[in-house]
C-alpha cells in the first residue's frame, strides 16, 4: 500500500476549499491526515473562524481512527450517547460526532482522512468528497 503523499494532502485541501467557494459555503477549515492520524496539511480560509481547524481536524480523527466517515460516529451518538461520549473522553476530546470528517481511499485501501468545518456538517462533507475526488482519489462517502 502506497503513502498519502505530501502533494495529494494539498490537493484534497484546496480541492475541498475550491468545492465550498464554488457552492457559496460558509468559509472552511480543512485537515488532511495520514493513516496514522498524523496532519499532513491544514489550510483555513481566511475568513473561516478560529475554532475551525480544531474542528476539522477533529472529524477527520475521528474518520480515521474508526474507519469510517465521521457522519457514522454522529448516528452512534444517537442510540448510544453515552459510548461515543465515553470515546471522546478516551481520545482526550479528538472526535467530533458530526458529519464533515471522510476516509481517503486508494484502490479501496484507507490512506488517510480529511476534515472539513466551517458549514452545515452536510456541507462540510460534501467539501471534503470534493477534496478527495479533487486529487484523484476515492472517499467513504
Amino acid at each position: 500500500m502506497t503513502e498519502l503523499t505530501l502533494a495529494e494532502a494539498d490537493a484534497i485541501a484546496q480541492g475541498a476549499i475550491d468545492g465550498a467557494i464554488h457552492r457559496n459555503f460558509n468559509p472552511i477549515a480543512v485537515c488532511v491526515l495520514d493513516r496514522g492520524g498524523h496532519a499532513l496539511v491544514v489550510k483555513r480560509q481566511e475568513s473561516a473562524t478560529f475554532l475551525r481547524v480544531e474542528i476539522a481536524t477533529a472529524k477527520a480523527w475521528t474518520a480515521v481512527s474508526l474507519a469510517a466517515p465521521s457522519r457514522n460516529f454522529a448516528k452512534m451518538a444517537e442510540t448510544r450517547p453515552q459510548f461515543v461520549t465515553s470515546l471522546v473522553s478516551i481520545s482526550q476530546g479528538r472526535m467530533a460526532p458530526a458529519a464533515g470528517g471522510v476516509l481517503v481511499l486508494r484502490e479501496g485501501e484507507i490512506i488517510g482522512s480529511v476534515g472539513v468545518s466551517g458549514d452545515t456538517p452536510d456541507n462540510d462533507e460534501t467539501a471534503a468528497i470534493d477534496g478527495v475526488s479533487a486529487a484523484g482519489l476515492t472517499s467513504s462517502e
